[in-house]
C-alpha cells in the first residue's frame, strides 16, 4: 500500500498516544467562561487528534479564590458547568482532566475529574494540601489521603471517587492514567508512585503553583525525576494569566515528559491559551519497566499497588490512519544533543574511553602499546584516545607503536593519512606490507587469486585482515605491550569483524562501546575543542571527510572502491536501528515508523550541532525497511557468536553495549525469522 491508510502509518498502532497540557484562559470566579475556555481548547485538542488533555488545578472556579470556596453559590455554578462539559465531551475524542472543587458529604476537595465522551469516569481529590507562605488550603479543603473505594453523586451521576483510580483505554494497551494534583507532587513520596506501581504509565499533575523566581527549574527538576523515577510520562499543566494577582502571580507552564526526558514544553506567561503536546510512549514505558527488576521489586516491597487500585476503563477511539508524530525523534542517538552541555557530553564520552584505557595500563604496565593504523575512523580514534591516555599518565606518546600495512586495495590516500596521522601524534610508527605474505598465504591455500584469477571472496579479504591482526599481536609480544582494538560498535552490532584473527580481536577493545557515528562526531569535536595541533586537526578532518571503506578489495574496472556502506547499509541508520532494538526492544516495525519519521526529510527536526550541511541525509520507507532487514538479518542471525567473544573494553553510551559480560547476553545459535517475519507482515513495501 502506497496511501497513508496502511495502519503502520498510524501512531496508535505503534503504542503511542498524544498527549496535551492545556493552558485555557481563565476569568477568576467566572465560571461561565472558564467553562466555555475549557470546552474551546478540548475542541483544538480533538482537532489535533489528542487522546488525553490534562487541564491546570481548579480551572473551572479558578484557584485563587480565597474564601469564595466556601460560597454556595458557586459550588452549584460549578456543577451546573460540568454537566455542559460533560455533555458537550460525548462529540469529542481527548480524554479530559479538569480541576474544580466537589463537595461531598459537608467537605470541600480539591479535585480532578476524569471526563471522557459524555460521562464522568473519575474523581480524584487531592491528597496535600499546603498550608504554608503563600498557601491556606486546609481553610477550605479536606485532604483526600484516605479515599479509597468511595462513590460520589455529581449531578445525578454515580461517580468513582478516591485517590485509588486508573483511567485506562480498553483500545490501546499501555494508556493507563494516574491523577494527582499540584502540591502532591511536592510530596516525598508523590500519590502517583502508588499509582506508577500499580500500572499507570501516564502521570498527570493539574497544578495551579504560582510562580516566583526559579520555581519553573523547580518544576522540571521534579517532571524530570519522577518521571525517570516512576519509569512513566510526567504531565505537568500550570495555571495561568487571569488568575487573581492579589498576591500571587501565575505562568501558565506545562511540560510533558517520558523517562526523564523533556517532550514538549509551553509558552510561560502567554496572554493566549496553550495547548502543548507530544506523543507520548506507552509501549517504550512499559517495556522499559520489563527489564527493571528494582520497579517490579518496589512494587512488591509496597504490597502491590495494583491490588487496591481501581482501574476504570473507557473505550477510546484508536487511530487507523496518518496523524504524523509529534514528538522528538533523534536520528543520531548515540551522539550528544543537548546545545548547552555538548561539549561536557562530549568530553563525558571521550574520557570513559580514555579512563578505560588508562586503567588497563596501569594494571598491566606495558611497555608498548601497539595498534594497526589503517588512516580510516575506527584506528584514528583509537590512536586519539591512546594519545590522551598517555599525556594523563606522564608516559612518552612513543609508547605508543602505530603500524600502518598496506594489502592489495590499500589506496594513496589513507595510506598517506595514516602516515601523517602518526607522525603529527609523535607515536612510534612503521609500515609493513603484508602483500607478500598474503600471497604467500593464497597460494599455500590454493586461492583462485594466487593463479592470476580476480577473485575478491570472503576469503581474500579475510587472509588481509588475518594477517595484520597476527602481526599486531606478534608486535605486542616483541616489544612488551599488547594490541589495542579499534572495531567499534556498530561493526560488532553487524558482525562487521573478521573472528579471532581480525579486527574482532585485541587486548583491550576501546572502541566496543562506541558506533560509528559517535567516533565521526568526537572525531569533530577533537578538532573543535583543539585537543591537539593544527597539523593533527588538518589529517583528523581528512579523514573523518573520507568514505568508509575496509580497502580489502580492489578498485573495479571503474575506479569505484570498496564501500562499506553499500555493503551494509549507512551506518547512521545502522546505529538507529541498533539503538531502539537493543536499549529499548522494540520490535522492527516500531523501529522502522520511528525511523522513518526521523530520516524522512532532511530539512526537519534537529541535527546534531556543527553536523556538515553535505552529510544531511534523508530516507524513504523502503530504503528504511530495505536496510533494516539487513540489519535484523545480521544482528539476529549470525553475528552473536563474534560478540559472545568479546575481549574487554568500556561502555560508554547509556543506548547500550554489546558485551556478553555487559548489556547483551544471546545465544550464538539463534535465528532472525521472529524479526523478519514481524517486519515483512507489518512495514509496506513500496
Amino acid at each position: 500500500m502506497t496511501d497513508q491508510t496502511h495502519p503502520f502509518f498510524a501512531l496508535h498502532t505503534h503504542g503511542l498516544v498524544r498527549i496535551a497540557a492545556s493552558t485555557p484562559k481563565v476569568r477568576t470566579a467566572d465560571v461561565t467562561f472558564n467553562r466555555d475556555a475549557i470546552l474551546e481548547e478540548a475542541r483544538r485538542a480533538h482537532d489535533a487528534h489528542v487522546d488525553l488533555v490534562v487541564y491546570p488545578e481548579m480551572c473551572l472556579s479558578s484557584y485563587a479564590l480565597d474564601d469564595l470556596h466556601l460560597q454556595t453559590a458557586l459550588h452549584e455554578a460549578v456543577e451546573a458547568a460540568l454537566a455542559e462539559i460533560v455533555k458537550a465531551s460525548a462529540d469529542l475524542q481527548p480524554l479530559l482532566l479538569i480541576g474544580a472543587p466537589l463537595r461531598h458529604n459537608g467537605r470541600i476537595y480539591n479535585c480532578a475529574l476524569a471526563i471522557h465522551r459524555g460521562r464522568i469516569l473519575g474523581a480524584v481529590p487531592k491528597s496535600y494540601l499546603p498550608n504554608y507562605r503563600e498557601f491556606y488550603e486546609k481553610r477550605w479543603f479536606a485532604n483526600g489521603r484516605s479515599i479509597v473505594g468511595l462513590e460520589t453523586q455529581i449531578n445525578g451521576q454515580t461517580v468513582p471517587f478516591g485517590t485509588d483510580l486508573i483511567f485506562a483505554a480498553n483500545d490501546i494497551p499501555g494508556f493507563r492514567v494516574a491523577v494527582e494534583i499540584c502540591e502532591d507532587f511536592w510530596a516525598p513520596i508523590p500519590p502517583s508512585t502508588y499509582a506508577a506501581l500499580a500500572g499507570a504509565t501516564v502521570l498527570a499533575n493539574l497544578s495551579a503553583s504560582n510562580i516566583t523566581i526559579g520555581k519553573s527549574d523547580e518544576r522540571h527538576m521534579l517532571c524530570s525525576a519522577h518521571a525517570s523515577r516512576a519509569v512513566a510520562a510526567y504531565v505537568y499543566s500550570a495555571a495561568g494569566h487571569g488568575e487573581s494577582t492579589t498576591d500571587m502571580a501565575w505562568d501558565g507552564q506545562g511540560m510533558i515528559y517520558e523517562l526523564g526526558e523533556l517532550m514538549a514544553e509551553s509558552e510561560r506567561f502567554s496572554l493566549e491559551a496553550e495547548l502543548c503536546i507530544a506523543d507520548v510512549d506507552c509501549a517504550r514505558i512499559l517495556s522499559e519497566r520489563m527489564r527493571m527488576q528494582t520497579f517490579n521489586d518496589a512494587a512488591e516491597q509496597h504490597g502491590r499497588p495494583e491490588d487496591r487500585f481501581r482501574t476504570i476503563t473507557f473505550d477510546h477511539p484508536v487511530q487507523q490512519h496518518d496523524i504524523g508524530l509529534i514528538r522528538p525523534v533523534r536520528r543520531f542517538p548515540f551522539v550528544p544533543n543537548r546545545a548547552d552541555m555538548l561539549d561536557a557530553d562530549c568530553f563525558e564520552a571521550f574520557n570513559i574511553q580514555v579512563d578505560g584505557i588508562m586503567r588497563r595500563i596501569e594494571a598491566t604496565s606495558p611497555k608498548s602499546l601497539v595498534i594497526g593504523i589503517s588512516g580510516g575512523l575506527d584506528s584514528t580514534h583509537a590512536l586519539v584516545v591512546a594519545a590522551k591516555a598517555c599525556d594523563r599518565l606522564g608516559l612518552p606518546r612513543t609508547t605508543i607503536r602505530g603500524y600502518t600495512m598496506p594489502g592489495f586495495a590499500t589506496s594513496d590516500g589513507t595510506k598517506t593519512n595514516a602516515w601523517r596521522l602518526m607522525e603529527s601524534m609523535g607515536i612510534t610508527a612503521a609500515e609493513i606490507d603484508i602483500r607478500p605474505a598474503a600471497t604467500r598465504m593464497l597460494e599455500d591455500i590454493g586461492h583462485p587469486f594466487s593463479d592470476g584469477h580476480p577473485v575478491y571472496d570472503t576469503t581474500f579479504e579475510n587472509v588481509q585482515a588475518g594477517l595484520r591482526t597476527d602481526y599486531l599481536f606478534r608486535l605486542a609480544g616483541q616489544h612488551g605491550g599488547w594490541v589495542i582494538g579499534t572495531g567499534d560498535l556498530s561493526e560488532l552490532a553487524l558482525g562487521w569483524c573478521t573472528y579471532g584473527v581480525g579486527d574482532q580481536m585485541s587486548h583491550y577493545g576501546v572502541n566496543a562501546g562506541v558506533p560509528k557515528t559517535l567516533i565521526q562526531y568526537l572525531i569533530r569535536w577533537t578538532v573543535r575543542t583543539e585537543q591537539f595541533d593544527a597539523d593533527c586537526h588538518a589529517v583528523l578532518e581528512d579523514i573523518v571527510s573520507t568514505e568508509i571503506s575496509p580497502e580489502l578489495v580492489p578498485p573495479g574496472a571503474d575506479g569505484a572502491i570498496q564501500s562499506t556502506e553499500s555493503i551494509i547499509g549507512p551506518y547512521e541508520l545502522n546505529d538507529f536501528f541498533l539503538h531502539h532494538v537493543i536499549r529499548w526492544g522494540q520490535k522492527p516495525s516500531k523501529v522502522a515508523f520511528l525511523a522513518y519519521h526521523a530520516w524522512r526529510d532532511a530539512a526537519r527536526g534537529q541535527w546534531p550541532l556543527a553536523f556538515p550541511d553535505e552529510a544531511k541525509h534523508s530516507y524513504d520507507l523502503p530504503t528504511i525497511r530495505h536496510w533494516l532487514e539487513s540489519f535484523l538479518r545480521r544482528f539476529f542471525g549470525f553475528s552473536q557468536f563474534k560478540r559472545s567473544a568479546l575481549p574487554n573494553g568500556p561502555k560508554v553510551s547509556a543506548g547500550g553495549a554489546l558485551s556478553p559480560r555487559g548489556d547483551w547476553r544471546a545465544p550464538s545459535d539463534s535465528v532472525a525469522d521472529v524479526w523478519l517475519d514481524e517486519l515483512r507482515r507489518n512495514v509496506p513495501d513500496e
